[in-house]
């Protein structure tokens, strides 16, 4: 098992490596088009490459014509099966913490809790790529509340950090009645102002968390991005007058996530590329969106 995680390991570094000069030879098929389609003439630089060039773009389809990358490949399977997620937390958690992990664990079909106990990082990674988990999903606390929220997606990343803020579980919201319980329906998904690139990299990330919901379903989880705060609200919704009457009912938990990395690698790997990362002056820069508008 570990030599051939070691061996798929490899092939996704070499393919990784392989993209800067596909992507070098997409950009100079791309201004050769470009030159015919307007009438004209070739790029000076590209003369010489001009007719191997030619000859590729004529052999080239809608599906080889753009290169593809070690991101389509990340969650290429993703539609075959559901997601399966494990939830741990960190080293000696609280009891608002295992709280708050337990009512994860109703947000996410298909999750299960595992004590962190003593295991480190390598360990958890290792143990869940052996029993086929797509993902797994760490909390961190800092003085009993509930922090930091780490993704990370199976076998080979990519790993998203977020920074929790404005915690509400539903441990905490006292009238119970009105809250009512949660489903174990598939939710519907609504996903809103993810439109830069960072922003769809991040909403393919938490999509994939969630399996594909049967149309009928009344459960609905929302993600919606407003000055790079993602705010998490999860409701189920009735039409008690017919369909033009709905109501909503929250059900909860509620919080915000920052997104402040995005690692190429899995969680264990600290030799990973990093995609993105927020770095301190970027928060001067007050009118600059990086996830949305």
């Amino acid at each position: 098992m570990l030599r051939r995680n070691r061996r798929l390991e490899k092939e996704y570094l070499f393919r990784k490596s392989k993209e800067t000069l596909e992507r070098t030879k997409y950009e100079k098929k791309r201004k050769i088009r470009e030159a015919v389609q307007e009438g004209k003439p070739i790029p000076t630089e590209l003369r010489n490459e001009e007719a191997q060039l030619r000859q590729e773009i004529d052999l080239e389809d809608e599906n080889t014509a753009v290169p593809r990358t070690h991101i389509d490949d990340e969650y290429a399977k993703a539609s075959e099966r559901d997601p399966k997620i494990l939830l741990t937390t960190s080293r000696d958690p609280s009891a608002p913490l295992i709280q708050f992990t337990k009512e994860l664990k109703l947000v996410f079909p298909n999750a299960q809790v595992v004590n962190r106990g003593g295991q480190v990082i390598s360990e958890i990674v290792e143990s869940c790529r052996a029993h086929d988990y797509s993902d797994v999903v760490l909390v961190h606390e800092h003085r009993g509340k509930p922090d930091g929220l780490i993704v990370c997606h199976l076998p080979y990343g990519p790993t998203a950090y977020f920074q929790l803020c404005n915690v509400v579980s539903r441990h905490d919201i006292k009238d119970k009645k009105a809250m009512g319980t949660v489903p174990q329906a598939y939710p519907h998904l609504i996903i809103n102002n993810f439109t830069t690139k960072l922003g769809e990299r991040t909403a393919n990330i938490l999509k994939h968390l969630f399996p594909v919901p049967k149309p009928d379903t009344k459960r609905i989880i929302t993600f919606a991005n407003d000055q790079d705060y993602i705010s998490f609200r999860h409701h189920m919704y009735d039409k008690p007058g017919g369909p033009k009457s709905i109501e909503l009912k929250e059900i909860g938990p509620r919080f915000e996530l920052k997104l402040f990395k995005i690692k190429l690698g899995t969680v264990d790997q600290d030799e990973a590329q990093n995609e993105w990362v927020l770095k301190p002056y970027m928060n001067t820069a007050k009118k600059q969106k990086f996830l949305g508008n």
